[in-house]
């Protein structure tokens, strides 16, 4: 395939966000109090992630930032699981967990071989600050980190898969949108991006539902290993 440029979903895709919260929940947050299931509140805070950016598609709220809808669906959740005593400086820590996540056991390995033969850059609805502290901590080198902040659109819209394609002047046929998430795919498909799928069966954790691809992606890969022996 005649592809220069893979764009990558992050969240879910190349880090593992509800396994990140929960081991730092048991290994951190329940040594300062913080005793609860920490892979339902992973999941109940995930699960806020899109209504918050609904309201900022449809004009009932302004722009934001994730850190900023992170923060809002935190202090709901302090509420919804009885948890007080913490202070503004903790609350902006506990918010900042998503800045520490942790990737795939393949990512830093599969992204570093991919680089070899292609451009690779993020595409996520993370903002710029939470990309470069998820990359740094985690050891992923880019060729380039874009965010959704860049478009002042949340993905799916399609500005935000058009704004790769602007920013790095390589028309949609010749990008590769990798993810783990179908809608995205769907969604980058639209305006002429070719598609990966990332089987990423824990994702939602071991009694989860892990997604499946739709039939009109062009690869689908166990993870990134897999899809740079694929792309050959």
């Amino acid at each position: 395939m005649d592809v220069d440029v893979l764009v990558f979903d992050v969240f879910g895709t190349v880090v593992d966000w509800r396994g990140s919260i929960i081991a730092e929940g048991e290994a951190v947050w329940k040594q300062r109090g913080l005793d609860l299931d920490w892979g339902a509140f992973a999941d109940a805070w995930r699960a806020g992630y899109q209504p918050a950016m609904d309201r900022i598609r449809c004009g009932e709220a302004p722009w934001a930032t994730i850190d900023t809808l992170h923060r809002r669906i935190l202090d709901d959740l302090l509420t919804q699981f009885d948890i007080t005593g913490l202070d503004d400086a903790a609350k902006d820590d506990l918010n900042h967990i998503w800045h520490r996540l942790k990737p795939w056991p393949d990512a830093v390995a599969g992204i570093n071989k991919l680089r070899e033969h292609f451009t690779v850059t993020t595409l996520s609805n993370g903002n710029m600050g939470l990309l470069v502290d998820l990359s740094k901590r985690g050891g992923l080198q880019w060729d380039c980190i874009l965010s959704s902040e860049l478009a002042g659109h949340y993905k799916p819209d399609p500005q935000t898969y058009q704004m790769v394609c602007d920013l790095l002047a390589v028309p949609p046929e010749r990008t590769l949108m990798v993810a783990s998430h179908r809608g995205d795919l769907i969604a980058s498909r639209r305006i002429g991006m070719r598609t990966a799928f990332v089987r990423r069966p824990l994702e939602y954790g071991p009694d989860g539902t892990p997604e499946q691809p739709d039939d009109g992606v062009d690869f689908i890969v166990n993870d990134f290993i897999d899809l740079a022996a694929q792309l050959g």
